[in-house]
């Protein structure tokens, strides 16, 4: 699970690596139910992915901000972000939440510098920062959708797909000994479109762990919980 991650603040570095502008108001640091920069693809899907040109700006995609952890349209509060943060690979065509996201093609891509995780390999559990190995940000997997609160207002939220890591080399190391080891799902940039655009079936086929050289420990300070 990933209940923590380092949005990507730096306007030039999103630009850089997604071609797309940073709306304001997002987070650094991101906890469940904080605001945070999400991209999807915005138009309807009228052919099969393979296909925006390179020389478009973003792909066509945009970058919005959402609250992190998905408020399904039939919540009563936007309490229940603080639940779900993460949605489960294997449950998330059939769990209430989340299933209508996926159905209706509601994907997305989460920017990240980081993600944070507890390793307990000392017997403790000692937040760990973790960066891709090659210095870029990561584009993590999602879904998004959108919620109408008591004033009528549209608030849009986004959750994080996870993989089973039992057998990952690097991220079998993280969480408590006895429970099931999980990880975020790392997109590569050749990918985004598919992930975004293709049929279910296409980019459900995205939804798998990636290798463990793509992933390392950050020897920088974890940043606190919030109280």
């Amino acid at each position: 699970m990933c209940a923590h991650f380092e949005a990507v603040y730096d306007p030039e570095r999103l630009r850089k690596t997604f071609k797309l502008t940073l709306p304001e108001g997002g987070r650094r640091d991101v906890w469940p139910s904080y605001p945070a920069a999400f991209i999807r693809y915005p138009r309807p899907l009228t052919a099969p992915a393979a296909a925006a040109p390179a020389e478009e700006v973003g792909g066509g995609r945009e970058a919005l901000l959402g609250r992190f952890g998905l408020i399904p349209h039939w919540a009563k509060d936007a309490g229940v972000a603080r639940h779900t943060y993460n949605a489960r690979s294997e449950t998330v065509a059939s769990k209430p939440s989340f299933r209508d996201a996926w159905r209706l093609g509601r994907r997305c891509i989460v920017p990240a510098e980081a993600i944070y995780e507890p390793d307990w390999r000392s017997g403790k559990a000692v937040p760990t920062r973790i960066v891709r190995a090659d210095g870029e940000p990561w584009a993590l997997a999602g879904l998004w959708t959108g919620w109408r609160d008591a004033s009528g207002a549209v608030q849009r939220s986004f959750t994080l797909l996870t993989v089973n890591a039992d057998q990952h080399p690097f991220m079998n190391q993280f969480h408590q000994p006895n429970e099931e080891k999980r990880m975020v799902v790392a997109l590569r940039e050749a990918d985004f479109s598919t992930w975004l655009q293709a049929p279910l079936a296409q980019a459900a086929a995205l939804v798998c762990a990636s290798p463990a050289g793509d992933w390392r420990a950050d020897e920088g300070e974890p940043s606190p919980a919030p109280a």
